[in-house]
């Protein structure tokens, strides 16, 4: 028979041990608690995050950077000067030309700084005055998979921990019978995996949970037939006992995460089935968000991420799969603007209604744009995706409201002025928790790993 060994199980077996130990005191040489709750670096102006993460690459043309001056151009080549040296994605590296594929929006100025967006976001247009619209986010893969990656982890290669992860890592728990860090998914396309919110090379402990839509909120949560919660807790105390007597004799980091594991789901069967439940809201509130109790939808998470974070969870990630729009490009962004407008707003509105808004940073943007060019599909073109460029928005937290930052272009192709990386994105949201990016470290294979790597910027310029 074959036999499958781990590195940490040779080390265990073999030396008395010895060499687990070492590798476990090299993991955690403080021996603090992971879980406890960790002072900031600095008075944090956000408590907690909810990113309304759109996957596919929202069209930066169709909804927050207009462009109306190139339909005088529509169907013209688009010039190389402007692509540059540019990667092309194999989609339509080979198309014979690369034409202008013009905006057909309506623009509109709102709120009193006249913040400029399509007039399809007919209820996040009332809150202009709350948001900060950055139009020069750029990033650098050109695929979905890479780009998501690099966008969560800070790498464009899987393995590394994500945002979730960290700040579960810096901050510490807010809620004993939360998780942390919580995903919830509506829509469909392009695939989400569950790497994206893994803890990579960080305690498991720190890795992000899925709440389901339907069935049990989390996967297995319900005692199996026969068991009732009391035989439950025993259950799960034994085995923890178990477990200490292991951890006793190696001081595996891995063993405490799991006894955190078994213990906190046993606190999540009762804390999580009442929080999952919306119909618990009132009329007016499912009204607002237009979700329906017992149907899943983007409204639906809209609502669950103000639960979850009045409850004590620090970050709440919304993907809403459905954005990559390759035909037909101005129908599809209309029709999913018309499915996510209204519970943007009213997730803003009943945050701030709630007094959460203030300490809550909200995120909306997706991987990255789309081209400037389109795609030869039928008779509508599609847009390609585009790494250059691309826009986002941001709200409450220590956000300054009623703000834009950064240009593009005349094509929307290049950034023009004030560029904001991916790495500056995820330095400035640390920041607004409180956390010093070039601090936030942890040590892995002898080098000390960060999540905006060695780069990254807070812009102070969106900031109160």
């Amino acid at each position: 028979m074959q036999s499958h060994s781990t590195r940490r199980r040779f080390l265990t077996h073999t030396s008395l041990g010895l060499g687990a130990l070492a590798v476990n005191a090299l993991a955690d040489p403080t021996g603090a608690n992971p879980v406890a709750f960790q002072a900031p670096h600095f008075a944090p102006t956000a408590k907690r995050v909810i990113y309304l993460f759109m996957s596919g690459g929202p069209s930066q043309l169709e909804t927050f950077d207009p462009k109306p001056h190139l339909r005088s151009l529509h169907g013209t080549d688009l010039p190389k000067s402007v692509i540059g040296k540019q990667r092309l994605t194999t989609m339509t590296r080979g198309q014979a030309r690369l034409r202008v594929a013009a905006e057909q929006e309506t623009w509109g100025r709102f709120g009193e700084s006249g913040q400029v967006m399509n007039v399809h976001w007919e209820q996040l247009s009332q809150l202009a005055d709350d948001l900060s619209i950055v139009r020069s986010m750029h990033t650098e893969p050109i695929n979905h998979d890479p780009a998501v990656t690099f966008l969560q982890t800070g790498s464009p290669v899987a393995g590394r921990p994500c945002i979730g992860s960290w700040l579960s890592y810096g901050l510490g728990s807010a809620n004993q019978d939360l998780p942390e860090f919580v995903v919830l998914l509506s829509g469909g396309g392009q695939p989400v995996p569950s790497r994206y919110w893994h803890n990579g090379f960080l305690p498991s402990r720190h890795q992000g949970v899925q709440f389901q839509s339907q069935g049990d909120p989390v996967l297995f949560l319900s005692n199996p037939e026969g068991i009732d919660r009391a035989r439950r807790g025993r259950m799960v105390e034994r085995i923890a006992a178990l477990n200490r007597l292991k951890q006793a004799q190696i001081r595996d980091p891995e063993i405490e995460a799991r006894i955190d594991a078994y213990q906190l789901a046993y606190r999540m069967q009762a804390s999580v089935p009442d929080l999952m439940d919306i119909s618990r809201e009132t009329p007016r509130t499912l009204s607002d968000y237009g979700a329906t109790p017992g149907k899943p939808s983007f409204a639906a998470n809209c609502l669950l991420a103000r639960r979850l974070v009045e409850s004590g969870v620090r970050l709440v990630q919304l993907y809403d799969r459905g954005w990559d729009h390759h035909s037909d490009t101005t129908a599809n962004v209309r029709n999913k603007i018309k499915l996510v407008d209204r519970p943007c707003a009213a997730l803003l509105r009943d945050l701030k209604q709630r007094g959460l808004l203030e300490d809550t940073l909200v995120i909306w943007g997706g991987e990255f744009g789309r081209t400037t060019y389109g795609q030869d599909r039928g008779k509508t073109f599609g847009r390609d995706h585009h790494p250059g460029c691309y826009s986002i928005w941001m709200a409450g937290g220590g956000i300054r409201g009623g703000t834009h930052y950064g240009k593009t272009d005349d094509f929307s192709y290049n950034v023009a002025e004030d560029p904001f990386h991916v790495h500056d994105l995820q330095a400035t949201m640390l920041h607004c928790l409180g956390i010093d990016h070039e601090r936030l470290s942890y040590t892995f294979k002898g080098r000390d790993f960060r999540l905006t790597d060695v780069a990254g910027r807070v812009v102070h310029e969106i900031l109160r």
